[in-house]
């Protein structure tokens, strides 16, 4: 799960981070987190197990930390495709759309981790989950930032539910990929896109 921000003396750290990071997600989507050990992630990544130790303090504190960096690339890749069509001069519900086929490549791009963080939504007795909850808001504000911003514009109706309309909408794009991955893969990104952008145009600019 690479990072675009690997620069300077900080970059061969970053690099032994990824390795640990795709090693682990890799094995704890495998087997889950409690079968995994320091020892296989160690091995998976090529580093010795005292790498691991000292860029992560234990097992737990090395998930949290891909939690935090996975979501945190979703949130810039959401963010990124929202400014980028509004630069082009497109409407908040391109920009909403925008933010669909931003989602869909990070989850195509980044299947195990999207298995984790679906699967580790749902569990509420783990030491990382008030990680969880904090990176899920800063993606989830992505989406309620635009649809606020379309309400001003007139573009939505200013009786939409905001934080639940941007819940569904991230949900939609999270439940319907993992489908497409693992019931659908004859489907290509550009199909599962147009049939959530014909859910999008109709539901939420109230064109169905």
């Amino acid at each position: 799960m690479e990072s675009s921000t690997t620069s300077g003396g900080g970059t061969r750290r970053e690099a032994t981070r990824q390795k640990l990071y795709e090693a682990a997600v890799t094995l704890i989507a495998e087997q889950g987190f409690s079968a995994t050990t320091v020892d296989e992630i160690a091995e998976r990544a090529g580093v010795a197990k005292g790498t691991v130790y000292y860029n992560f303090a234990s097992k737990s504190v090395l998930f949290e930390e891909l939690l935090r960096h996975g979501v945190g690339l979703l949130t810039a890749s959401l963010r990124e495709a929202a400014e980028g069509s509004v630069r082009a001069g497109g409407s908040q519900v391109d920009a909403l759309d925008a933010m669909i086929r931003a989602g869909l490549v990070f989850i195509d791009r980044y299947p195990a981790f999207t298995q984790l963080y679906v699967a580790e939504l749902w569990r509420t007795n783990r030491a990382w989950q008030s990680t969880l909850m904090v990176v899920r808001k800063e993606a989830v504000a992505v989406v309620e930032g635009v649809l606020r911003a379309g309400i001003e514009a007139g573009e939505f109706a200013r009786e939409i539910d905001v934080p639940l309309t941007a819940a569904a909408l991230v949900g939609m794009v999270l439940v319907a990929a993992l489908d497409w991955q693992a019931f659908q893969p004859e489907r290509s990104l550009e199909e599962v896109h147009a049939a959530l952008s014909r859910l999008l145009q109709g539901r939420v600019s109230g064109r169905l």
